[in-house]
């Protein structure tokens, strides 16, 4: 089989993947989700024309000669408009957030005034409106504010709340279910023996998809077994996950048993090599309704992979309608040698330059190598054959993290 561009096999994995049923949840649950409809505001911010700022609510026309003396007949604190009217000679005490009384247009600051009992005398006078915020300032009931597909941030939740809602309707997050596969592979916090590796891969795979807005599960270890990958497998359908993560064995070595398994439990392969480096052993297919992602058993190759398929497919899951990462353009850090018929990602650290970023690949671009991907902030692209670049020449990076 051939090795499937990039751009191919991301096409294969995001086909059919259509954005999860909605669901309505609490706002303060909502941080992170993605709207499933179009969110109209539920009332007008400011309802009332407000004062900006404490002092005294007046009318401009008294305001035309200054200093002049006014009387005071009442004060307005936020949650507590008053009936009064401002008539000709008179204003009234209010504070940041009180409704602008009856007759008045302006709020003169309190420190451009002098109090005397009943009295106010102001020094200094505003413009007309001045220290007012208008009825519908902010936005007006009925407008469109949030938008169907759009992941919640904090200040969208903020914004949702002073629309009024309580709970808002968002897609259902997908479920991701990680299982890695290695006799080799030990826990965290274990001596290995010889021979044996600590297993890392899924951590930074789990906390990729949870990040990108998935429900997680992480699956544990399987050994080199057909049968005992099988039921790891079903573990995961069991659970309903939406997409299923494979890491390591995607190959077809002697020992390189996932692909057996997934076919005996019904997969229907898509494609399991893509000109991509790291990476090129990577798998694709569906169990029924379950994606199915096998990513190889390298540190740097499990990540690049997830990065670059699981991620954009959890978000098509999700709904959102704007891409989950995009490339952007940035310096060459040092000269690159031409490439050759797959397409490079290679592990670059940024700095800013004269115009804009510079991305420096770093030294060691082997697929086993986890410290310098700690170190990255991005991933360099290469294209199939591309040319030799000079340093400073132009050059499309993905920005890690998300």
């Amino acid at each position: 089989m051939a090795l499937m561009p990039v751009a191919d096999a991301l096409a294969h994995v995001l086909e059919g993947a259509d954005a999860l049923s909605a669901e309505t949840i609490r706002l303060e649950d909502a941080h992170g989700r993605v709207l499933a409809t179009d969110l109209k505001a539920l009332r007008t911010q400011p309802p009332d024309h407000v004062s900006a700022m404490d002092g005294y609510a007046a009318r401009a026309d008294d305001l035309a000669n200054v200093p002049v003396t006014l009387t005071v007949i009442g004060e307005v604190a936020a949650g507590h408009p008053i009936s009064a009217e401002v008539k000709q000679g008179q204003a009234a005490r209010i504070f940041t957030g009180g409704v602008m009384p009856k007759g008045s247009d302006t709020v003169v600051i309190q420190e451009q005034t002098q109090r005397n009992g009943d009295k106010v005398t102001v020094e200094k006078a505003p413009t007309k409106g001045r220290n007012v915020r208008l009825q519908g300032l902010d936005f007006r009931q009925g407008e469109v504010l949030l938008n169907k597909g759009q992941r919640l941030s904090d200040r969208d939740v903020m914004l949702a709340a002073a629309m009024n809602y309580a709970a808002l309707p968002v897609h259902r997050r997908p479920k991701v279910a990680v299982l890695a596969t290695g006799d080799e592979l030990v826990p965290p916090g274990t001596t290995p023996k010889l021979g044996e590796i600590v297993y890392s891969n899924g951590f930074a795979v789990l906390a990729l998809a949870r990040e990108a807005g998935a429900e997680i599960r992480d699956l544990g270890i399987a050994r080199d077994k057909v049968d005992e990958i099988a039921a790891a497998v079903r573990r995961g359908r069991d659970w309903k996950a939406d997409v299923l993560v494979t890491m390591g064995g995607a190959s077809v070595g002697e020992h390189d048993l996932v692909q057996q398994a997934l076919k005996d439990e019904g997969l229907d392969l898509s494609f399991w090599r893509v000109a991509l480096r790291p990476g090129r052993p990577m798998m694709h297919g569906r169990l029924g309704p379950m994606h199915v992602l096998g990513v190889p058993g390298n540190p740097v190759s499990a990540y690049v992979c997830a990065f670059l398929f699981l991620v954009p497919l959890v978000g098509r899951l999700t709904g959102r309608a704007e891409a989950v990462y995009a490339p952007q353009e940035a310096r060459l850090g040092r000269e690159l040698p031409a490439n050759d018929e797959r397409q490079d990602y290679l592990r670059a650290t940024l700095a800013p330059g004269p115009d804009g970023s510079v991305a420096t690949p770093l030294p060691n671009q082997d697929s086993s190598l986890m410290a310098p991907l700690a170190r990255a902030d991005c991933l360099l692209i290469r294209e199939p054959h591309a040319p030799a670049a000079s340093s400073g020449s132009r050059c499309v990076i993905l920005k890690l993290g998300l």
